[in-house]
């Protein structure tokens, strides 16, 4: 139960940090967003990030051994990136339609997917 809290926490987090980091990108087709200065857009995107933090340190508390939790702190980063690489692959296929996948980022996943394999194999 612990693991999969961890890993939907995790999700939210990363859901609220690609918006955060990326979000502004396409928020430029509003008007009101285009007339805002540097200083406004960076404001905004830390207020957006301050969840990704509300669900990110909660994950890590319950995911960790040492509190309880299922995974190791190499394992809980591992999965941590493997998550945000499949939210920033949502969030662009469905935001920026111009975007899309080929062959190498496919080969890409499945080596992540290798890599949290190897991670967890004792």
């Amino acid at each position: 139960m612990k693991g999969l809290t961890t890993i939907g926490l995790l999700i939210l987090s990363n859901t609220f940090m690609v918006i955060a980091w990326y979000g502004h990108l396409k928020f430029s087709e509003l008007k009101w967003f285009n007339k805002l200065g540097i200083i406004s857009i960076i404001l905004i995107s830390w207020g957006i990030a301050l969840f990704e933090y509300i669900f990110q340190v909660p994950a890590n508390k319950i995911g960790f051994k040492e509190h309880g939790g299922p995974f190791s702190l190499i394992q809980l980063k591992l999965i941590q990136e493997v998550i945000t690489l499949v939210v920033f692959a949502v969030f662009t296929l469905i935001v920026f339609k111009t975007e899309t996948f080929r062959t190498n980022h496919i080969i890409a996943f499945l080596f992540l997917i290798l890599a949290v394999y190897f991670m967890f194999k004792k």
